[in-house]
């Protein structure tokens, strides 16, 4: 009886299954070809031993050019073959790459997380290297079946020749088979070890450039420098560890290919010296010694390319495989409903509780840096409901009931750390290209002067991540976006830090302006902001503590004073 072990299906395993089923006529039409073309490889000795043999004996120019016209077909045979074979074969390898790597990037794209333990940059590195070795399954078996057909054509006229010949060929090419599957195993087990050391390295890239302008802000660049460089050390001996592997593979293969053309070679040679084979069978064994050493170098190579298709295919599988973060229910917000958040629990909040009616500009003012953070973290639905203790109730359906697609087209949580992405400034602030709000969002956000300076206006060209904006210029870009999406419930967090108190001012009242009678929170400590909401909220040690106007506050509570005054 097996183990439930064994009974558990192979993820890795299914790919590659899934991959050569839906490929089989490509792979088909490409086996044949390729299989024409190797066939044609090793008929072209034995063609040119008979050409030797009749025309010795017959001596006439008819068999000296027939014998022409049997090559010219041969040669345009694996000319013609090799070309529409590969051809069809790596239309059929790119297209599965492209499919895997959409796959990849869907479920990273997808709003719920997957549980996959993985960061963007190790994903980046499987929607890539890992999804293109994955694929070449399709070229490898296809490839393996033709060489093998070369080796059994080559085996079966040797053997026409003399018995031994044919069996020192299919004997041979056990024995190299056999010792080179042995040392594929070493190499797909470190082959899996470099690509996730790699994705490491690839990992912790993506987080040093998100962080690069703090990084030199306080001097960090260097110790982060040799944290990388220590990343990307292990990374590099481990890919020479596999090049070593991958070296000792085909020194081996070529060696025992090499020995086995050496044999047949030297036992034609021997039989042809005894009688036992004409000249011409001793021409053709000569010449499919030769011939046969691509075949065989091909298909000793094989197993390599396998293990390393079967370690990429079980690297997509932890993305791919990897269950969400939390299951949400398929219901759908009523529109224009309030939000409420009920005795939640989680980090620095301490049973929190408030609500904002429908249509309410309120400001939440946090005196921990903490608790804001994880407020807008359960808001924006990176936490899943079964992580915290309490509800949060988006227009009285609580979040467990509702798809997090829905949730986030009815309330947006907009970081105070948004990605601006390479584009322009229009495609930044309305990416879909179907908001009917971007001149009125720009307005509101301040960012006028910043389409103003430039001839282009919003088609003005933005880089990776803003990098030719100022931190002021990114943050009311970001601003403008959340702005232009139009929401049910907008909630800010610190939309305001990178901008000067004039600017500030006027943004406040726009957004007060913009947003009259939609639901919209602001998490903040900007007097300018606290002073345009309908009311504030004071979160003090992860509760609200206090609930009055910005002004009234300032008057009656030293302590909201001192927080906030600057």
């Amino acid at each position: 009886m097996k183990s439930p072990d064994t009974q558990r299906p192979r993820p890795g395993s299914d790919i590659l299954k899934t991959a050569l089923r839906r490929n089989i006529g490509a792979m088909t039409w490409g086996t044949v070809l390729m299989g024409l073309y190797q066939a044609g490889e090793t008929a072209f000795p034995i063609a040119l031993g008979l050409i030797v043999e009749h025309t010795m004996q017959d001596r006439s120019p008819g068999a000296l050019a027939l014998s022409i016209g049997a090559l010219a077909v041969i040669i345009t045979t694996v000319s013609l073959s090799w070309r529409f074979g590969m051809r069809i074969l790596q239309k059929a390898n790119t297209t599965e790459a492209h499919r895997w790597r959409v796959r990849v990037a869907d479920c990273g794209l997808e709003p719920v997380a997957r549980d996959a333990g993985l960061k963007s940059g190790e994903v980046l590195t499987i929607a890539t290297e890992d999804a293109d070795q994955t694929a070449d399954i399709i070229e490898v078996v296809p490839l393996l079946i033709s060489s093998l057909v070369a080796v059994l054509v080559a085996a079966v006229a040797l053997g026409l020749a003399d018995v031994r010949l044919g069996l020192l060929v299919i004997v041979g090419t056990a024995l190299i088979l056999s010792v080179l599957s042995v040392m594929s195993r070493r190499i797909g087990s470190s082959t899996r070890e470099q690509q996730a050391r790699v994705a490491r390295a690839g990992a912790k890239v993506a987080d040093l450039i998100t962080g690069l302008r703090p990084l030199h802000g306080f001097g960090g660049n260097h110790a982060a420098f040799r944290s990388y460089r220590k990343v990307s050390t292990e990374a590099k001996r481990q890919a020479i560890t596999v090049a070593g592997v991958n070296g000792a593979y085909t020194g081996t293969a070529t060696a025992l290919n090499a020995a086995l053309a050496a044999g047949v070679t030297l036992t034609a040679g021997w039989l042809a010296f005894n009688g036992r084979i004409t000249v011409g069978e001793l021409v053709m064994a000569v010449g499919l010694a030769q011939f046969i050493m691509e075949p065989l170098k091909l298909f000793s190579d094989m197993p390599k390319y396998v293990m390393m298709a079967r370690a990429s295919a079980e690297r997509m599988a932890l993305v791919l495989t990897a269950p969400p973060v939390a299951t949400h229910g398929p219901e759908r917000p009523a529109a224009g409903g309030g939000l409420e958040v009920d005795c939640v629990r989680y980090g620095a909040l301490r049973a929190l509780k408030f609500q904002v009616p429908a249509g309410e500009f309120v400001a939440i003012a946090p005196y921990q840096p903490r608790a804001a953070a994880d407020l807008a973290a359960i808001l924006a639905v990176k936490v899943p409901p079964h992580a915290y203790e309490g509800v949060v109730r988006v227009s009285g359906e609580e979040f467990a009931a509702l798809s997090i697609e829905a949730v986030r087209a009815h309330m947006l949580v907009n970081p105070y750390d948004g990605e601006i992405f390479a584009g322009t400034l229009r495609t930044n602030i309305d990416p879909s290209g179907t908001s009917r709000t971007v001149a009125e969002a720009v307005e509101a956000s301040m960012l006028t002067d910043v389409v103003a300076l430039h001839r282009e206006g919003l088609d003005h060209g933005v880089r990776d991540r803003g990098a030719n904006l100022s931190g002021g210029q990114r943050q009311r870009l970001s601003l403008a976006r959340a702005l232009a999406a139009d929401s049910d419930i907008l909630v800010l967090h610190d939309p305001t830090t990178a901008v000067d108190a004039v600017t500030e001012q006027l943004i406040a009242r726009n957004i007060a302006k913009l947003r009259r009678g939609r639901t919209t929170v602001v998490i903040t400590s900007s007097p300018a902001l606290l002073d345009a909401a309908d009311r504030v909220l004071v979160l003090d040690d992860g509760v609200i503590t206090a609930e009055d106007t910005h002004r009234n506050l300032l008057a009656g509570d030293e302590e909201y004073c001192l927080a906030v005054a600057r």
